[in-house]
């Protein structure tokens, strides 16, 4: 039998390369590992960490098509991300500017959660531990 072990990364295709770097990095602190420019296609290939943890590769493509959100179609629906607290969240990304929607509480574990957008509209949310 196969044994994983972890999610090892997640690649996210963006628009505006310096936005989404930016929204990445100040918004949700997460630390850069590596910035890699390939020249051969003109795009930027930026490893990012979370809690000295590589997650996320996030990669520059010129003129990438946009992501059909609704209807939601098939594939990766959202990338969510544990907090301590939704409200201390909330204030976080109401402070920077960066609209969420209104707290839910997921029914099967009565813990509290928020989606908000990334600069290319991915979904992201906001999970409570």
């Amino acid at each position: 039998m196969l044994k994983l072990n972890f999610i090892h990364h997640i690649a996210i295709i963006c628009s505006d390369y310096q936005k989404s770097k930016d929204f990445y990095t100040r918004i949700l602190d997460l630390t850069i590992i590596r910035e890699t420019f390939r020249a051969e296609r003109k795009s930027y290939k930026l490893d990012l960490a979370l809690n000295g943890r590589f997650i996320i590769e996030l990669f520059s493509y010129a003129n990438p098509p946009e992501r059909v959100t609704n209807p939601e179609a098939a594939g990766l629906r959202h990338l969510a991300f544990e907090v301590d607290h939704i409200e201390d969240a909330c204030n976080y990304l109401k402070e920077l500017g960066v609209s969420f929607e209104d707290a839910r509480v997921d029914m099967l574990t009565g813990k509290r959660f928020i989606f908000f957008r990334d600069p290319d509209n991915l979904p992201l949310e906001f999970y409570e531990k």
